[in-house]
């Protein structure tokens, strides 16, 4: 069975869209899911912050997109068991230029999932694949949304964060009518959520106001621990399980899985 492609995107920096990547797909190989990280954002935290040396990145996402690699050649397992990535390297502010031209530059990561059959993961097929798009809604985030079956969006709990997000939205929407018709959203996540503070109380209501049942019930909350683990190369689940971010990822984790099934089932 081909692996569901769920695309992490937001035009909007620093909202927790790597963050919410790696320990998202480390709660998901927690509970029995073989999962594959594509990292398609050129400053490469997503590869940084699994521990994968930028010495150590032979073969790229840039590889994949200019056709020179597979995925199963350019897929580097983790120290996580069950995640492999696709890391990233600055090769990747280059390719609009190198693939700008062809006719099918919307397209290239999309033809190369075809080949994802031949990428093993513990000896069995790759069940899911999270792409972690770079913050801007450039080439590199249309090739994720094109070749996504549903989109993940992280949107940190602060003023403008609706203004960001109908941006996000239209450009969704132009995708689906005329460049992926299967498209949808899987859901809207919301990040750096402090209790103490009435604006992140306040966010989340228009947030749940405006974007109703699309908003996940898991509300990932402003926590060190979250901040300090990539410095380590590891997730917030290997390095503090018990904080309160490892926990609200393993929530989260559950609440994607039973959404994947409704939009299957659908």
């Amino acid at each position: 069975m081909a692996p569901r492609i769920l695309t992490l995107a937001n035009q909007k920096g620093g909202v927790g869209k790597t963050t919410t990547a790696i320990n998202l797909a480390t709660a998901l190989a927690a509970i029995g899911e073989r999962v594959l990280i594509i990292d398609l954002d050129p400053q490469g935290n997503a590869s940084t912050g699994l521990g994968i040396d930028r010495a150590g990145r032979e073969i790229s996402s840039y590889d994949l997109l200019v056709g020179e690699a597979s995925i199963a050649a350019a897929a580097t397992m983790t120290s996580v068991p069950n995640v492999a990535i696709v890391p990233s390297t600055l090769d990747l502010l280059g390719v609009e230029l190198t693939i700008a031209q062809q006719a099918d530059r919307a397209f290239r990561l999309r033809e190369a999932f075809k080949s994802i059959g031949e990428l093993r993961i513990s000896g069995k097929d790759v069940s899911y694949v999270l792409v972690d798009c770079p913050p801007s809604l450039n080439l590199l985030t249309i090739n994720a949304l094109v070749a996504a079956d549903a989109v993940l969006v992280p949107l940190q709990c602060e003023f403008f964060a609706l203004e960001g997000l109908s941006q996000l939205l239209q450009t969704i929407e132009q995708i689906r009518t005329t460049l992926n018709p299967r498209l949808s959203i899987q859901g809207v996540v919301m990040t750096m959520f402090d209790k103490r503070n009435n604006l992140s109380e306040q966010v989340l209501a228009d947030v749940r106001s405006e974007m109703g049942s699309l908003v996940y019930d898991t509300v990932i909350p402003r926590n060190v621990r979250l901040s300090e683990a990539p410095s380590y190369g590891k997730p917030a689940l290997l390095y503090d399980l018990k904080c309160a971010g490892s926990q609200a990822y393993l929530r989260l984790a559950t609440e994607v899985i039973r959404r994947e099934r409704q939009l299957i089932a659908a």
